[in-house]
């Protein structure tokens, strides 16, 4: 057994972990981090690692950003909290949501402040169920999400995220939240199927479900891009338009959950711009500030705006905002953060750094462990298999994906599982060299696994 530190014991004996096994926690301690500098993270015994997941999908500028740490303390110089209740306002919060309104890739009228993205998308269920009683539909309430989708946390967005530990126990999903089929070709493909027709038959089930529960009872439907927290699951080609086409069709408002994608991932400012997908609203967070300070935010369409409108003279106000709507310290760092999007062109130079990254990353398919490498942009995973042929996975009791991650991260480079699925997102800033050095320790780290594999005889089914 490990020799833990008296900070590890410490850690174990006051601190719940999200998303962790508590009961193997005790044993093996926490991994942890005290320095960060560019894409690179020091451990408490200045051990370095390449961060190859961005923290958590989000910190797009690295570590370390001298000019967005002073950003942030000079608001706190300057007004350390103001809120935004009764129509108070500061410099930060007006600027910031001018921006937003200038990049969105979807017409929007106003914008709403959160502290998270599970915030904005628990926002934007509460906003579709509003808007509907607002205009005389109170039937029109069910949210349609889909299976091994992410969304979040809370309860509401928690029911929209599609993964049964999200929802194990929790007594989730709340009635009116459904899920239709995963648009994952690879893994729900038929023989003989194209990705067009595939795309086809996603497309369908979507309408089935929508005139199976009646068109006058589903609100919105809500999806991500790539498909994150669920496996890095790009969608096929052709469905979003199929998609966007059956949503106009039966009035479905159609919400895009751009807090991974957002702000660069796919190589364009939005995955929504990557996909062209025709969305009402889109959800924002983590780059936003690339995390440096906790910050969502969800684009207001026109329609949905003279809704509440109508709902605020009728109620006499809008009932809904937290503490921490539009920090000032928040909007500082989140305006500083987007200037040097701009200013730097780190868009533009991640475009071409993704060129190496998905070359690398689309090479690793030819790995005895790995069933597909799939990606777009600086976002990517590999999915381990048991049997390539057939695409048979791996028993996931036998922790294939866990051990891979454990031995990545001995040699020095941390991403993240989704059971035997391991996805990479680096920081933008990632240069050409980084990137290859990332991939040296991804390879080497299959070929042991494969060893581990062998040695085990884990392929048995």
């Amino acid at each position: 057994m490990t020799q833990l530190s008296n900070m590890a014991v410490r850690d174990i004996e006051t601190v719940i972990h999200p998303y962790t096994n508590l009961a193997r926690h005790r044993e093996t301690g926490p991994l942890i981090l005290n320095e960060g500098k560019g894409i690179y993270l020091h451990d408490e015994k200045g051990k370095r690692y390449i961060e190859g997941m961005a923290g958590l999908w989000c910190t797009a500028l690295g570590y370390g950003n001298m000019e967005v740490a002073e950003a942030g303390a000079e608001a706190l110089r300057r007004v350390s909290f103001t809120h935004a209740f009764s129509g108070k306002s500061h410099d930060g919060l007006i600027e910031l949501s001018e921006k937003l309104k200038e990049i969105a890739p979807v017409p929007t009228s106003k914008v709403l402040f959160g502290s998270s993205g599970s915030e904005a998308n628990d926002m934007q269920v509460k906003l579709t169920w509003y808007y509907n009683n607002a205009r005389g539909k109170p039937e029109k309430k069910k949210i349609i999400s889909r299976i091994r989708a992410y969304h979040g946390v809370t309860i509401a967005s928690a029911s929209l995220t599609g993964l049964p530990w999200v929802h194990g126990d929790f007594d989730l999903p709340i009635r009116n939240v459904l899920h239709t089929s995963c648009p994952h070709f690879y893994r729900f493909g038929k023989d003989g199927e194209t990705e067009e027709e595939f795309a086809s038959r996603m497309a369908q089930d979507l309408e089935d479900m929508i005139l199976r529960e009646g068109p006058d009872t589903v609100a919105a439907f809500i999806a991500e891009p790539i498909m994150g927290a669920g496996g890095v699951i790009t969608p096929p080609k052709t469905y979003f338009d199929k998609v966007g086409a059956i949503l106009e069709k039966y009035d479905v408002r159609f919400i895009a959950d751009e807090v991974i994608c957002g702000f660069g991932r796919t190589g364009n400012w939005f995955g929504t711009q990557t996909y062209k997908m025709k969305a009402h609203s889109i959800s924002m967070a983590k780059a936003i500030t690339s995390a440096y300070f906790p910050l969502s935010a969800l684009t207001i369409e026109e329609d949905l705006y003279q809704a509440m409108l109508e709902q605020s003279r009728k109620l006499g106000t809008f009932g809904h905002g937290y503490t921490y709507t539009a920090h000032p310290v928040g909007c500082a760092i989140a305006l500083k953060v987007i200037e040097i999007y701009q200013r730097d062109k780190v868009m533009e130079n991640a475009a071409k750094v993704s060129n190496v990254f998905q070359s690398r990353l689309k090479a690793l398919a030819d790995h005895p462990l790995v069933g597909e490498a799939r990606g777009e942009g600086l976002i990517g995973a590999v999915e381990l298999v048991a049997d390539k042929k057939t695409r048979r996975s791996f028993d996931f009791k036998k922790g294939v994906g866990p051990t891979a991650l454990k031995m990545m991260e001995e040699m020095g480079l941390i991403v993240r599982n989704v059971q035997d699925t391991i996805a990479f997102c680096p920081p933008l800033i990632i240069t050409t060299e980084e990137v290859h050095a990332m991939f040296d320790i991804v390879e080497k780290g299959l070929d042991q696994l494969e060893g581990h594999v062998r040695k085990e005889n884990l392929r048995s089914a």
